[in-house]
């Protein structure tokens, strides 16, 4: 078991001349960062899981799949029931991450690009440091803001011009998981102070299975289904990888780093999408695209040395 002493004891490997271990603050960036990198296929992955399931099918089947996953890991480990106390915490990541956001999103793709719908993300690491404020009292440094907003505006900036600067009646429930996702990832993060972050979302996926089976049975039986290597991808991945293994990496790393210096990472989000988007896809983009990933990653390094 580590004590608070084996932080200052000597390490021979790294007397030695090896790397010392990380800091948790690497750490916490590190997992934050595959969050991020998960979170980025999410857009293409349900591009590709609507080539084989209807909106609703595809929303209620990912959230059963995890669910079951998460589900299975919390029973192996013979996990106990959170306090009382987390459960209305729980309930608000089930709505915004779980429910909510996936929701919304894949209603928008059907008329949207994953360009256009990366608009979201880009505000979404304002937006969760904005929640992050009046939730659990964070009060970020007026450089922090600074660069959050610079980061922000060039996201935006790209992602629109990138869409043809066009809005389109998708925006609505774009903006509105937006809102819901923020939300939920600001509470997720104050779970995982207190709680592994991959039991908040164990059980905030667990919570939603009363929901989701019905609803994916009435899905199923309404929308029709074409199996293909696309579909059944697409599925798969946002079930395990975004719903499931990116959300507990990414609470880990805000448990460690904090909420707000881990949502700015996500500024690097779009841009990764907008990447998958090309080779999955066969989305162009513009030459604007280095420039503006350039931009970015100043903000997220001027951001992650902020104090606040």
């Amino acid at each position: 078991m580590r004590t608070e002493n084996s932080a200052t004891a000597p390490n021979p490997i790294a007397v030695s001349g090896s790397a010392a271990p990380a800091s948790p603050a690497v750490r916490g960036t590190l997992q934050a960062g595959l969050g991020v990198a998960a979170f980025s296929l999410t857009f293409p992955a349900t591009a590709w899981g609507l080539e084989g399931f209807g909106p609703w099918s595809l929303v209620a089947v990912r959230s059963v799949l995890a669910a079951l996953i998460a589900g299975g890991f919390l029973l192996a480990l013979r996990v106990p029931l959170p306090d009382r106390r987390h459960w209305a915490g729980l309930a608000v990541v089930a709505a915004g991450v779980v429910l909510g956001f996936p929701l919304l999103t894949t209603l928008a793709l059907q008329t949207s690009t994953t360009a256009h719908a990366a608009v979201v993300v880009g505000l979404l690491p304002l937006t969760t440091a904005l929640f992050s404020a009046l939730r659990v009292g964070t009060r970020p440094s007026r450089t922090f803001w600074l660069a959050a907003l610079a980061g922000a505006a060039a996201v935006v900036a790209f992602t629109v011009q990138q869409s043809g600067g066009a809005l389109t009646t998708a925006d609505l429930y774009l903006f509105a998981a937006l809102l819901v996702c923020a939300a939920g990832y600001t509470e997720g993060g104050r779970l995982a102070r207190t709680m592994p972050g991959w039991q908040v979302t164990g059980w905030a996926l667990v919570l939603c299975l009363p929901l989701g089976l019905p609803a994916a049975a009435i899905a199923l039986a309404y929308e029709p289904v074409r199996w293909n290597g696309h579909g059944v991808t697409g599925l798969l991945w946002v079930a395990a990888g975004s719903q499931l293994l990116g959300l507990v990496v990414w609470y880990r790393g805000m448990a460690a780093i904090g909420i707000p210096k881990a949502s700015q990472l996500q500024l690097a989000q779009p841009l990764l999408t907008l990447v998958w988007s090309v080779l999955l896809l066969g989305e162009h983009l513009t030459v604007a695209a280095p420039l503006t990933a350039a931009a970015v990653l100043v903000c997220i390094a001027v951001t992650q040395r902020a104090r606040g």
